[in-house]
């Protein structure tokens, strides 16, 4: 059904008397509840608080109960001071029996053992840790020795030694090392070179010119096998 001016001039009459929107759609007929609402908000009617929530505020609201009387307050009672209990004697440590120490053999006077038994505590890798009992104090380092040179053997007491060796005199090695007087030659030597004017003949040699040199020898049996 649509909405004619005299049904909407009814919904404004009944919304100002404070119809509800069921009541509105009933007196109207062929309109809903939603449709009565709609309308009056399209129309720009006045909003009303809904009565449902009204009502269920009222009921779910509890009511006050009569406030029961207090008890009476019992009168205070006096204080009596408590009797003080007699102290208790502290236990008495019982005494441990004495560990007779083993007579030594050569008849001295026996060490005592310490009462308190030695903690061992073995570490990573299996070795054990030293207790604060067990370190010892650090060993206080030796006296500064004074090097005193050894005396040179009988054979190269007035030779030149590895010892004596410097720039200015002659490094060529005289004998064998394993030789008791093995030493160095020792003369001058000659200037830009580590040996003498004589050894340096031997330690420097020039090469003759290319087309003079000799052949090597030839190898003993023929030369080496290939294989």
């Amino acid at each position: 059904m649509s909405w004619t001016d005299e049904r909407i001039e009814q919904l404004r009459s009944m919304w100002e008397k404070g119809l509800t929107a069921s009541q509105i759609a009933d007196e109207l007929g062929g309109v809903s509840r939603n449709a009565v609402i709609g309308k009056a908000h399209r129309l720009g009617l006045k909003s009303r608080p809904s009565p449902v929530k009204a009502t269920d505020a009222k009921l779910a609201k509890p009511a006050k109960s009569p406030a029961a009387p207090k008890p009476a307050a019992a009168p205070p009672r006096a204080a009596v001071p408590a009797a003080p209990r007699p102290a208790a004697p502290p236990p008495k440590p019982e005494p441990r029996p004495a560990v007779a120490a083993p007579p030594t053999p050569d008849g001295a006077a026996p060490v005592p053992k310490p009462d308190a038994p030695r903690i061992v505590s073995i570490g990573p890798g299996g070795f054990i840790r030293q207790g604060p009992g067990d370190q010892q104090a650090p060993i206080p380092p030796a006296p500064p020795r004074r090097l005193v040179p050894a005396k040179p053997s009988p054979e190269i007491a007035d030779k030149t030694s590895l010892l004596d060796l410097n720039d200015r005199i002659c490094r060529w090695p005289m004998g064998h090392p394993g030789e008791p007087d093995f030493h160095f030659c020792g003369e001058a030597v000659n200037p830009g070179f580590p040996y003498c004017v004589e050894h340096c003949g031997r330690a420097y040699q020039a090469q003759l010119p290319r087309g003079t040199r000799r052949p090597p020898p030839p190898p003993p049996f023929g030369g080496p096998r290939v294989r």
